[in-house]
């Protein structure tokens, strides 16, 4: 109603001004707290001192309820004593005389309104839009301590352009209000402050906290902000309480089942981080539920809990809240405001007294209520009198603190940001009005609208070394303080800085805390609080989700093979679990190498038996002209020797790291120098038959014993698998690999060979060599021949085929380094049957029986 009025005076013309004043008359309802100094130029203030309660229906009655908060009296005295600071300075604006008008928002809007409007236009009368009195130089307004007192300024402010310095926190999403160009932000982005509580909580790591918030606009963009946050760091909400802004005493039955809800939540054993979003009442109303629940305060100081408050709450308690204990806020912890400690502050505050400035509307009423009395002419039974010789020092912490907070450091700042600005202005007119023969410029004559262009390009340094300037968002720059509260019996409290939050500081310092400063709440024996859904899973066992519940809420299940305790998933590829699955352990390298001792063995018996046959195939030269070596063609069992000289050192091709060159040799050396060394058995025994049957009378087998057949065969059959093992290697190339899934604890380092079926098929022909040799050999075993080497012959192929054939299940039931001892072992006990079998006896003949090694015994017959 009175707002429509407003609307109707704008629209009149000034020369109904004496006659708005007639219809009007006297004000809606006199203010009854304002605080007006004069000067040539003034700076507005809308503070937040007292809560009132205004009937809904007639906003012409007075308030029903009258609480101050006297622990924001300093912020209208950080106001008052930057003003004097700058009269007092010559160099800064030594031509004019700051003033100021302070007004109260009395935490309503439609009071911020009209005080707003007051501060534009009235000085004796109230007459909106219109400057019928003598005329106040209203530069710029300072508020307010809250969002939406500052928006609902920022509503009227906006259309004259006036210059708006705030000095509380904002959400992120109304901070951005690019359309209102006069608003200027004395205190960081909140947005911050958000990363901050993050840091804070997985600093200590708090995983399950609750969340009080206020239930408006400021509250919900929180929320909006934080939950993602939350859930993107591995945090959940317990729960999400939203509360009234301010106390309504007015809710009747209503009180008891909202205390009810807030008791359990605060005395959730599992919940021990609170995070508290809102105002210095909201809290004030917070702690008043919780009274009421519990009036003697058995219950609620035995609470182990830590609140996390944001910047905008300072610690208070009302003036029926002064007796309550302070013991469970003991550990709270706080983000605030950087501030600097000025001490002319201090000997400011040491001069207030209750009649030391008559024109003070707040000091009275901040003084009765502070320190629990009343004045001579106010006299009213059980209440003492003011004498006027009480100390703000013997104040609690609550009450009121002798050093500048984050907030009154904001308003201090804000002054000196309008009177640089009005300095900057002063010397960049009278500089260009000199050059131009101009008379000299006064500050008097400036327009509000005129300070816009050097506040924000306003920067200086304040008086404790701090630099002042504005962002592109009109946002002062700097960061946040983190502090510890410590209770004391006497109902008083301490505040220590225990960490800070930059911003613009480098990687790794943005967030910085002490935790060895901080004091906990008793009930938490020195020891960091836990906050957690339920307790950490023990050593070898695993978190399990538990359906229908947040993921911060799981079970535990032992863990499966390669997982542990503590993180999420299962180790590495090049890790593996240790004993108690606590933590991850880098896997070994491991391959066969010379330097252990199955590989030293496997060489040393590979290079002895290397040694052995080239010490037969020595015998074999040297007595090249006997009949025994003679018998059974000279050259196959030349070919024969070197074959399985090389099948010896073939197998050191499988031991040591496996490379790009030793894999690809290996197995296509392996196969057909093997097949070479079979085919020459093949051939001597196909030799021993047909010169047998070339015996015999009238038989044409003669022509076939010549050396060309026997080459032809030892040829073909190794033609054929070098041809196999040629298409293997340009199909599918073997090389270095590693196997990290056959071994818990090693990575082992392999030839991965592709398809097996190359590699079978290269086994397949040699199985299929030699069981042609053995089934030749075994028919020709009872020839009438004192030199026949079918029978030595049949028992190699026999030891050979028992070698292969016991091969494949151990190679396929073996991995790793095992696998390949075992192929190793496989050649290395092949090769040394046929050596043994074929060649032992007739060294044993040439070396220790010289006597049968002639030509009689060659051609003797059986009997």
């Amino acid at each position: 109603r009175m707002l429509w009025s407003f609307t109707l005076l704008f629209l009149l013309p000034p020369v109904v001004c004496k006659a708005a004043m007639r219809c009007l008359g006297t004000d809606t309802f006199p203010v009854p707290h304002e605080w007006y100094q004069s000067g040539g130029l003034i700076i507005g203030g809308i503070a937040s001192q007292f809560y009132y309660s205004f009937f809904e229906d007639f906003f012409k009655d007075n308030p029903s309820q009258n609480l101050m908060i006297p622990k924001f009296y300093q912020h209208i005295l950080a106001l008052a004593f930057a003003v004097k600071v700058i009269n007092e300075n010559p160099n800064l604006l030594p031509n004019v005389t700051l003033g100021f008008h302070v007004y109260d928002s009395y935490y309503d809007a439609r009071m911020t309104y009209r005080n707003t409007l007051d501060l534009l236009f009235k000085m004796h009368r109230f007459v909106p839009n219109y400057k019928c009195d003598s005329q106040k130089n209203l530069i710029a307004i300072i508020g307010g301590l809250s969002s939406d007192t500052s928006f609902h300024m920022a509503d009227t402010l906006s259309l004259y352009k006036i210059p708006q310095l705030t000095y509380g926190s904002f959400p992120q999403k109304e901070s951005d209000i690019d359309h209102l160009l006069s608003f200027y932000r004395m205190v960081p982005n909140e947005a911050h402050q958000y990363m901050a509580i993050i840091s804070l909580l997985h600093h200590f790591g708090w995983k399950w906290v609750g969340l009080f918030v206020t239930d408006d606009n400021g509250g919900e963009n929180l929320l909006q902000m934080m939950e993602p946050l939350l859930y993107q760091h591995g945090i959940c909400s317990a729960f999400t309480r939203r509360m009234e802004k301010v106390a309504h005493f007015d809710l009747g039955g209503e009180i008891f089942n909202m205390l009810n809800k807030y008791y359990v939540d605060v005395t959730n054993d599992k919940v021990n981080a609170f995070i508290i979003y809102g105002d210095s009442l909201t809290l004030s109303w917070l702690r008043f539920l919780l009274f009421v629940r519990d009036p003697e305060n058995k219950e609620i100081t035995s609470f182990r809990k830590v609140w996390i408050m944001t910047t905008q709450i300072d610690f208070i308690l009302l003036s029926y809240q002064k007796s309550w204990d302070l013991e469970p806020f003991q550990g709270a912890i706080s983000f605030t405001i950087q501030s600097k400690e000025l001490l002319e502050f201090n000997e400011f505050l040491q001069i207030i007294k209750p009649y030391w400035n008559p024109a003070d509307g707040f000091l009275k009423d901040f003084w009765e209520q502070a320190f629990d009395c009343t004045f001579p002419d106010l006299i009213m039974q059980d209440t003492e009198t003011c004498t006027g010789k009480e100390k703000l020092e013997c104040l609690p912490g609550h009450q009121f603190e002798m050093g500048m907070t984050g907030h009154s450091y904001s308003i201090h700042n804000a002054v000196f940001v309008v009177a640089h600005a009005l300095h900057a202005i002063y010397s960049f007119r009278s500089k260009h009005r000199a050059l131009a023969g101009d008379k000299r410029f006064q500050l008097q004559d400036l327009q509000p609208w005129q300070l816009h262009y050097f506040l924000q390009g306003i920067s200086f340094n304040n008086s404790a070394g701090q630099t002042m300037s504005f962002d592109e968002k009109r946002e002062m720059g700097g960061g946040f303080d983190i502090t510890n509260m410590i209770t004391f019996p006497n109902k008083s409290f301490l505040q220590v800085k225990v960490g800070r939050v930059d911003p613009d500081a480098l990687e790794g310092e943005a967030f910085i805390i002490h935790e060895d400063m901080i004091v906990w709440h008793r009930g938490f024996n020195e020891v960091i609080p836990l906050s957690l859904c339920n307790d950490h899973c023990h050593p070898g066992n695993q978190k399990k989700k538990k359906e229908g519940e947040k993921f911060c809420c799981y079970g535990c299940a032992p863990c499966s093979e390669g997982e542990i305790s503590n993180q999420d998933g299962k180790c590495p590829k090049a890790q593996y679990p240790n004993k108690n699955k606590t933590a991850c352990i880098e896997k070994m390298i491991t391959f066969l190498s010379y330097e252990e001792p199955l590989g030293i063995s496997l060489a040393s018996v590979a290079l002895s038996l290397f040694l052995i046959t080239a010490l037969v195939l020595g015998i074999f030269i040297k007595y090249r002209d006997t009949p025994i070596v003679k018998a059974n063609n000279r050259d196959l069992t030349y070919s024969l020797l070197v074959s399985l000289l090389l099948c010896f050192l073939s197998s050191l091709l499988f031991l040591g790291e496996p490379s790009t060159v030793s894999c690809l040799l290996r197995q296509p050396t392996f196969g057909i120098i093997f097949s070479v060394a079979i085919s020459c058995v093949l051939a001597k025994t196909i030799t021993v038959i047909l010169a047998f049957m070339a015996t015999k009378p009238g038989s044409s087998m003669g022509k076939w014993i010549r050396k060309k057949m026997t080459n032809s065969i030892v040829f073909s059959c190794s033609l054929i698998q070098a041809t196999i093992c040629t298409a293997w290697l340009m199909t599918s190339p073997t090389f270095p690999d590693l196997d990290m899934h056959s071994s818990t604890e090693e990575i082992i380092v392999q030839c991965n060979e592709g398809p097996v079926t190359m590699f079978y098929c290269v086994l397949g022909y040699m199985g299929l060599l030699a069981t042609a040799s053995f089934v030749a050999a075994f028919a020709a075993r009872k020839l009438p021949d004192n030199f026949n080497e079918a029978k030595f012959i049949t028992f190699s192929m026999l030891l050979f085929c028992s070698v292969w054939l016991s091969f494949f299940p151990a190679y396929l039931s073996t991995s790793g380094k095992s696998m390949v001892a075992v192929e190793i072992f496989s050649i290395l006990a092949s090769s040394a049957g046929l050596l043994g079998c074929i060649f032992a006896p007739k060294c044993y003949i040439i070396i220790l029986r010289p006597e049968l090694n002639n030509r009689e015994q060659l051609i003797r017959k059986k009997n």
